[in-house]
């Protein structure tokens, strides 16, 4: 992979613990009460997702 597609892959990565991290804010925000049964397991997710961005990018001296 050339800069360019590791960089792809690297946004691809972080959009990704993004999208995990809005849903979490959605339940904060918006259902808490009746959906929080769901935030264990979107932490957990999101956790690895951002160590996995992290790591790519340390692997690829981004």
């Amino acid at each position: 992979m050339d800069n360019t597609e590791l960089k792809k892959e690297h946004a691809k990565l972080k959009r990704i613990a993004v999208e995990i991290a809005g849903q979490i804010h959605d339940i904060v925000e918006d259902t808490l009460w009746s959906e929080y049964e769901k935030l264990p397991i979107l932490s957990a997710q999101v956790v690895e997702a951002v160590k996995q961005a992290n790591a790519f990018k340390e692997e690829n001296g981004l």
